[in-house]
């Protein structure tokens, strides 16, 4: 899980890049924010993916191809009678998904994984592997649909036992990838434990660092009223934008979290101010913190 300095660094540089003076608002900055933030970490953990990915698609092309052939013996059982017009549907409609499936693996396989100068590639990236996910949902709903449009025709389901089990092998490949998909719900997967956690870590960051940053939003007039009341002359827009974001977030902690020592909060900014302020940052911040601890 991100450390509380993660979490403090990141709220502060979201505070700094919305520029809360003017201009949209603080929301519409978020997903920008996170996605150019996060992208060394999506990328890590895309590059995870794909290569369960593979290994999990590994005899998928071989066992499609017996699907497609058992597939065309079936159909034309299924054209023989009107009965079965729907069931015919149902497999059509699982063809269509599986062949889907592959076009998009097969794209998602051709995008430049490591082309780190590509500044979009991660964006591209995840957006394929969501279309895939929602492929492969898509195709098992399709699968389970065709197996029980079969189970008002016993004999037939019985000639079709050996397309039934093609599906099945198909499905045990999607069962697998929606477990990528959602790897937190199979904790006792530890071949899924890298993918788990690195997930997991990049949404805790952003909801820990959101809920930070909100506190700071709600509280901004209180913070600015005690600002004000230090600094001489205060107005936000004469301050530094990074020791505004920093002055923020620290004063907030101060007045509203009595279960932090002010000393790890000074200290913590001072810390904050030293990498991502100026030269003199740092004495600035400590300086007007010290006395809001002092009030």
């Amino acid at each position: 899980m991100p450390s509380r300095r993660q979490i403090r660094e990141a709220a502060v540089q979201f505070l700094y890049c919305a520029d809360l003076e003017g201009g949209a608002p603080a929301a519409d900055y978020r997903q920008t924010f996170w996605d150019l933030l996060t992208e060394s970490d999506r990328r890590r953990l895309l590059t995870s993916i794909l290569r369960a990915l593979e290994h999990i698609s590994q005899g998928r092309s071989d066992r499609l191809i017996e699907l497609t052939e058992r597939s065309t013996t079936a159909i034309a059982r299924l054209s023989a009678t009107t009965d079965t017009e729907s069931i015919k549907k149902d497999l059509q409609l699982v063809l269509r998904l599986e062949s889907a499936w592959s076009a998009h693996y097969d794209s998602l396989r051709k995008l430049p994984l490591h082309d780190v100068e590509n500044d979009g590639v991660v964006g591209q990236l995840d957006e394929a592997v969501k279309n895939l996910f929602a492929v492969n949902g898509d195709i098992s709903t399709a699968r389970e649909r065709f197996r029980l449009s079969l189970e008002d025709f016993p004999t037939l389901r019985n000639s079709l036992e050996a397309l039934s089990a093609s599906l099945r092998r198909m499905q045990r490949i999607s069962d697998r990838v929606g477990m990528l998909e959602n790897p937190h719900q199979f904790p006792e997967q530890s071949d899924l434990k890298h993918i788990r956690e690195s997930s997991e870590e990049i949404a805790a960051l952003r909801r820990d660092a959101d809920s930070l940053v909100d506190t700071v939003l709600l509280h901004k007039k209180t913070i600015d009223y005690k600002l004000a009341q230090i600094i001489e002359n205060y107005v936000p827009e004469r301050i530094d934008p990074v020791d505004r974001a920093i002055l923020r977030l620290a004063a907030c902690e101060l007045l509203t979290r009595p279960d932090i020592s002010a000393k790890i909060v000074i200290n913590e900014a001072i810390d904050l101010a030293k990498k991502f302020g100026s030269t003199d940052s740092g004495r600035f911040v400590n300086g007007v913190l010290d006395q809001i601890r002092k009030s």
